[in-house]
This record gives C-alpha cells, structure tokens and sequence, in this order.
C-alpha cells in the first residue's frame, strides 16, 4: 500500500493541498474547554458547535418524493455524549449520513467545528470530514491481514502525518482504548469487541472534533457491549465529543443526553426538556 504524505488535487489552473482543503478549521489537536454545568446544547462563551444542523431536509427522488428528514435542527456542543435513538426506519441511518456529511441535505444547514459546509465545494467537504470526524461503525470495517496499529495507522493516511509520527499517535490511541498489549496482533485474531476498541482508537488517533458511532455494539454479546459503552463513557469523561447512533433504547437511556428520531423528525432531546423544566 501507498503512503502518501500530501494529497494533491490537480486541476488545469490550480493545484489544492490536504492543508490548503482545510485551512479554514481549527489546528487539529486543539483540544476545546468543557465548562462544568452548562447545558448541552448551548454553548459555554458562544463558541462554534462541533456539530450542528439547522432547518436540514433530505428528499429522495420519487413520484412524490421522500423525505427521509424533515426539517432537523439539532446543535452538539463539545465534549458531549449524545444517543440519537430511534427504530428501524425512522431516519436514523440517513441523519449520521449528513451529519457526517457522506451525503449533502436537500436544503438546511450542516456546519462541523464552526465550519458550514453548505458553502464549500465537495473537494474541502472532504477535507472537513477526514480533518473533523471520526467514524465507527457497527461493521468495524478493519483491513484483514493487518495488525492493530496498522489499522489505526491508515486513519491518518490522507493527513500529511509522517509515518513515524502516524505509529507513534496510533500507539497512543491504542493505549487509550485499552489495548496497549495488542498492538502487533492481526485485527483477525481479536475479539469483536477488540475489535471495535481498533475501530474507536482509528477514529480517535486524528484527534477529530466529534465522533459518529453507528451502532457500535450491534455486533457484541452482552459483556463486550458492556465494555465498549464504558469505553465511550470513559473518553467522554476525558473531552471526547461523542454522537452514539442506536435503536436501542437501554443503551440510549444510559448515556447524558437522547435525541430522539422518528418519521424523520426530532420527536424529543432531552437537554431541551431539561432547559425548560
């Protein structure tokens, strides 16, 4: 496999770095404050969301349409720990795909770490993505044949991280996840739920504004699903911003804050009924 250190996008009259795609962020690793007893959702000192949507549609071409969401409003402030919960069907899988910009809304604004990428072109959508986000999935999606640390290594791939320095992050990463003692082993001779632990450390090693778990215990027997959500509690614990997609509504109940989802719409968030109650 290639290891590029800089990626180059050429056009006729141009040519757009990795840096240059995402110059209009924060520096990465500039870890935001978290202020004790504010409210989720609010921002302490009128700082930039991580995450937040505004009015945002999505419509599927159809005869009439489909509007998988319907006017979503949502804003997650650094340093939370949100369930997005709802059943099969309800919007769940189509809001992580514009909340993690994978696909644009039809109308609405998606803005990440302060930046609204309703006004960029796709080129620096990537660049926000790869710079400010960090993905697991229920799948894990870990390359076979290769140990721990090279997974977690291919999560800085597109940074313009030298090599010795993307090993030296993933260690960390590893080690924050606890599995400090797994580093050489190959991803197919772990468990499910070390597994998913590789898969949390390769969306934590680039240090990204939040990350997006889609069902992340969906795969696991009850013990690992047990392990993996203290896992999640414990790097919220440190600052991990932290957005669990679930239709499990245990799982959901136990995290700080529930944003639930059905037909499309915010049928209820927990920290709204708690700042009015």
């Amino acid at each position: 496999m290639t290891t590029p250190t800089t990626t180059t996008t050429t056009t006729p009259a141009t040519t757009t770095t990795t840096a240059e795609m995402t110059s209009h962020l924060p520096a990465v690793g500039a870890r935001p404050t978290v202020t004790p007893g504010t409210t989720p959702g609010v921002a302490a000192g009128g700082r930039p969301a991580a995450l937040e949507l505004r009015n945002v549609v999505k419509e599927y071409p159809g005869h009439p349409p489909v509007r998988a969401l319907d006017d979503v409003s949502v804003r997650i402030d650094h340093g939370e720990l949100v369930a997005v919960v709802g059943p099969s069907g309800s919007g769940k899988s189509t809001l992580l795909n514009v909340m993690g910009t994978l696909d644009r809304p039809t109308s609405g604004v998606v803005s990440i770490d302060g930046a609204d990428t309703s006004t960029l072109s796709d080129r620096r959508v990537a660049g926000v993505r790869a710079r400010r986000i960090g993905f697991v999935f229920q799948q894990f999606f870990l390359l076979p044949g290769m140990t721990a640390l090279d997974n977690v290594a291919n999560g800085l791939l597109y940074q313009g991280v030298p090599p010795r320095d993307r090993r030296e992050r993933s260690v960390v990463a590893l080690q924050r996840v606890g599995l400090g003692h797994r580093l050489r082993h190959d991803s197919n001779h772990l468990s499910g739920g070390e597994r998913q632990r590789v898969a949390i450390a390769r969306a934590l090693v680039h240090e990204p504004a939040f990350v997006l778990a889609d069902e992340p215990t969906g795969n696991l027997d009850s013990k690992s699903t047990a392990a993996v959500m203290d896992l999640i509690g414990g790097l919220h614990d440190e600052g991990t911003t932290i957005v669990v997609i679930t239709h499990d509504t245990a799982i959901a109940a136990s995290l700080p804050r529930q944003v639930a989802v059905f037909d499309g719409r915010i049928e209820s968030d927990s920290a709204l009924e708690g700042a009015t109650s």
